[in-house]
C-alpha cells in the first residue's frame, strides 16, 4: 500500500513567506513542494478552468522526481458546464474529452498521472440519466483511473457507491463542513485507488469566494480523528491519494506536514 499526500495546488501568491521563503522565485515553488516540504503528490486544479496544454504539464513533470504522481481535476465542460443553457439536454462534449486526454500524455508517457478527479456540483443529483453519463464519462476516458467526488449527499441513498464499483470508478471521500445535504465524510474506495480530500470546516460555505470556503486550519486533534478512516481505507487499496484542499493562507500545506508528522510517529 502506497500513501501519496499533498495539496490541491501550489502555486498560491498568499503562500509566499508562509510556506515558501520570500526569495524563492515562482519557477521553483514546485521542486520546494516536494523536495522541502516533502510531500509526493500534488493535485493539479488549473485544469477546471481551462484545458491545459500538454507543454505546461510536461513542465510541471520535469520538476518532480520520478516517483512523484499528479492528479488531474476534470475540465468543468467535463463536469460542471454539461447541458444545454435553460434545458436538460447534454451537450457533445466528446472533442472536450479528447483534448482533455490529449494534454495528459506527457504524464502518462512519465507514469506520474495517478488519477483523473472529477468533481461534480452540488446541483448534480442521482437521475437515470445522470448514471449514464459518469458511465460515459468513464467510457470516453478509457484506461485512465478515474475518481469520483459527489458533492450532494444524496448520492450515498442511491446505490452509487456499487455502481462505482461495477463500472470501476473510485469514490473521493470528503471532509467538510457538517451542512445540511453536504456529503459526510463516508471513508470508502471502490476501486484499488483510495482518494481523500480534506476541504475544511468552515461552516461560511455557500455564495461566498473560495478565500473564504477554504480558509481553515484543521487542529491537531481534528487531524487525528481522521487518521483512522484514512488508514481503514488505505488497508484496501494499493495506493491512497490525501489531498488537503484548505488552500487560503497556506493552511493546506500545514495540514499536509501535520499529517505526515502524525503518520511517521504511529510508524516510530
Amino acid at each position: 500500500m502506497e500513501m501519496l499526500i499533498g495539496t490541491s495546488g501550489f502555486s498560491f501568491d498568499d503562500w509566499k513567506g508562509t510556506i515558501y521563503p520570500p526569495q524563492l522565485k515562482k519557477e521553483d515553488w514546485l521542486r520546494y513542494y516536494e523536495k522541502e516540504l516533502g510531500f509526493n503528490a500534488l493535485e493539479v486544479n488549473f485544469t477546471y478552468y481551462t484545458l491545459p496544454s500538454p507543454r505546461s504539464l510536461e513542465g510541471m513533470s520535469r520538476k518532480t522526481s520520478p516517483h512523484f504522481q499528479f492528479t488531474i481535476k476534470a475540465f468543468k465542460g467535463m463536469t460542471h458546464e454539461i447541458k444545454e443553457k435553460g434545458g436538460n439536454t447534454f451537450v457533445d462534449n466528446k472533442q472536450t474529452f479528447a483534448q482533455f486526454i490529449y494534454s495528459l500524455k506527457p504524464l502518462i508517457e512519465a507514469g506520474k498521472l495517478g488519477c483523473v478527479l472529477a468533481q461534480f456540483p452540488y446541483s448534480f443529483r442521482p437521475s437515470v440519466d445522470n448514471f449514464t453519463y459518469l458511465q460515459r464519462f468513464k467510457e470516453l476516458l478509457g484506461s485512465i483511473p478515474l475518481i469520483i467526488e459527489f458533492r450532494n449527499q444524496s448520492w450515498l441513498n442511491n446505490n452509487a457507491l456499487q455502481f462505482l464499483k461495477e463500472h470501476l470508478m473510485g469514490y473521493c471521500a470528503v471532509d467538510e463542513p457538517h451542512l445540511p445535504q453536504l456529503m459526510p465524510f463516508h471513508p470508502e474506495a471502490t476501486t484499488e485507488i483510495g482518494y481523500v480530500r480534506l476541504h475544511g470546516r468552515n461552516t461560511n460555505w455557500f455564495n461566498v469566494p473560495t478565500s473564504i470556503r477554504y480558509d481553515y486550519l484543521y487542529s491537531p486533534q481534528e487531524l487525528k480523528e481522521v487518521l483512522p478512516p484514512i488508514k481503514a481505507i488505505a488497508s484496501k487499496t494499493k495506493k491512497v491519494f490525501i489531498f488537503f484542499n484548505n488552500c487560503h493562507a497556506g493552511s493546506a500545506a500545514k495540514n499536509a506536514t501535520m499529517l505526515i508528522r502524525m503518520l511517521q510517529e504511529k510508524v516510530k
